[in-house]
């Protein structure tokens, strides 16, 4: 048996993969759109320049695959090189011979050569599994809050336009910057982010909407999320405010946003956003779990400085590969 890490183009993993991988994640869509997707996804400015995907060979035989996004992350002056990892998959025939772990143990030694800092991913399955491979899992939680326990205030909410774009990505910076570490956010990213939310592969179950509380032209907060009738719940997958100092805006505008549903739920956000939400139920959340496996001096010292601090999230629903 010889083993070897290569890399799939967009045209041949769409032939070779989604079949197989469709039942798992084409999320409600059918099997033409599902791949008229992943194809936009790998041909968007992001796709061309940081995003690929690999699968390990036996010969001329596909035993494994995965997707690799390039993201960097600010601490503080400092930027690291990291490498997300999605779809993790082996063909069911193929599954019990570990040919996961070697397509995983594989990659790090790419990534390691290469001058990554780490790489991380979203486990939706026990992360006992990638410790075994050096990952390290941070907090992951959920919180609900019931809308009719917020107090309502007169504000007026719109859906956001394309003219709300820059102010909601000065709101989110102006955020980040506020946190120990954050993932970069470039222009291609966004538009990235905007191709998957019109996509729609992350909530199948409803169509994504940002609303904006506007004040003339000035946006002083905005949220994006789900209104989801078959759980009576607004889902929260991004929160900003203009100013720290007006946080008493956030609870009447989520329960605003959320319309006539019942709740509010989300991933419990990072700082500093986190400590502005009103108080609500909080729980560990036993899918998406972010795991970082160190592979360089600065990564490990990320890891062992970040990995056990807060009980949010580090990251947003929005970063989920």
């Amino acid at each position: 048996m010889t083993l070897a890490l290569r890399s799939i183009d967009p045209t041949t993993y769409a032939r070779a993969v989604l079949p197989l991988t469709e039942p798992l994640w084409a999320a409600g869509r059918d099997f033409e759109t599902y791949v008229r997707h992943t194809l936009e996804l790998a041909r968007s400015g992001y796709g061309r320049s940081h995003y690929s995907t690999v699968g390990l060979y036996d010969g001329a035989a596909l035993c494994a695959s995965c997707k690799c996004y390039e993201r960097e992350i600010r601490i503080g002056d400092r930027t690291l090189k990291t490498v997300g990892i999605g779809a993790v998959f082996t063909p069911h025939e193929l599954r019990g011979r570990g040919y996961g772990s070697a397509m995983l143990a594989a990659l790090m030694d790419r990534e390691h050569a290469a001058g990554s800092d780490a790489l991380y991913l979203f486990s939706d399955i026990s992360p006992t599994f990638y410790e075994t491979l050096g990952f390290v899992a941070f907090p992951s939680r959920v919180f609900s809050l019931r809308a009719d326990d917020l107090p309502h205030a007169r504000m007026t909410i719109k859906q956001a336009t394309s003219e709300d774009y820059a102010a909601i990505r000065r709101l989110f910076s102006r955020h980040e910057r506020l946190r120990p570490w954050s993932f970069k956010r470039t222009p291609l990213f966004w538009e990235w982010l905007y191709l998957r939310t019109r996509h729609g592969s992350e909530h199948p179950g409803g169509d994504v909407l940002t609303f904006v509380l506007r004040e003339g032209t000035r946006v002083d907060a905005y949220v994006t999320g789900v209104r989801s009738p078959a759980h009576d719940s607004f889902i929260v997958d991004e929160l900003g405010i203009r100013d720290e100092r007006e946080r008493d805006f956030i609870a009447p505008f989520l329960r605003s946003a959320a319309g006539d549903l019942r709740r509010i739920v989300g991933w419990l956000p990072p700082e500093p956003i986190r400590r502005m939400l009103p108080r609500g139920s909080i729980r560990r959340r036993k899918d998406a779990i972010f795991m970082v496996a160190p592979l360089s001096r600065a990564g490990h010292a990320w890891v062992r400085s970040s990995s056990g601090t807060g009980i949010g999230d580090p990251v947003w629903s929005t970063d989920h590969i």
